[in-house]
């Protein structure tokens, strides 16, 4: 990171290639609805390793996916130097969420016990599952019950007993042998 850039960026999607010859690009949104990264009009870029800020000056839905423009690229060999670039905000320009609600980012690492107190590893990631719910993505590692990969889906008061960011850890009602 730069000396100005700021301490915490949020990953928001990707730059997945070029769209058209007048310096357009392709994106591939996380954020839901996908069209939501439109929102933020400055991106920080992710080019090998450093954080670049861009001003995006116009951005549409495109078929399944998004379309961008940055300010001042409008040529497609211009664009291409983009390709593959994370894109991401500083986490202070995230909007705050109701209590109990959290950002995706904010559980990945997160230790995950049942309420029976066995380790079952760390959030890796989480999905979407579509209409129903999301998914915890759970990996276990040297401490926990075992090294399997577990889907736990993410089901507040059913699955997902508690949430203790300060403490890093989640509880969960899950059978460890599942």
């Amino acid at each position: 990171m730069t000396p100005d850039t700021p301490e915490k960026m949020v990953v928001l999607g990707k730059v997945s290639s070029v769209y058209g010859v007048k310096g357009w690009l392709k994106i591939y949104s996380y954020t839901e609805p996908m069209d939501r990264i439109l929102e933020y009009t400055e991106w920080m870029l992710n080019l090998n390793g450093r954080w670049t800020p861009v001003e995006i000056d116009k951005g549409r839905s495109h078929g399944k996916g998004m379309v961008a423009h940055i300010a001042g690229c409008d040529d497609r060999d211009q664009a291409r130097q983009y390709c593959g670039a994370e894109i991401g905000v500083p986490e202070e320009e995230l909007p705050e969420l109701p209590d109990g609600e959290y950002y995706w980012y904010e559980l990945e690492g997160l230790a995950v016990e049942t309420t029976a107190g066995i380790k079952l590893g760390k959030v890796d990631h989480l999905m979407s599952a579509g209409a129903s719910n999301d998914v915890l993505v759970v990996k276990g590692d040297a401490d926990s019950f075992d090294r399997q990969q577990r889907l736990i889906p993410y089901v507040p008061d059913v699955y997902v007993q508690d949430i203790d960011l300060e403490a890093g850890r989640i509880l969960v009602e899950w059978d460890p042998e599942f």
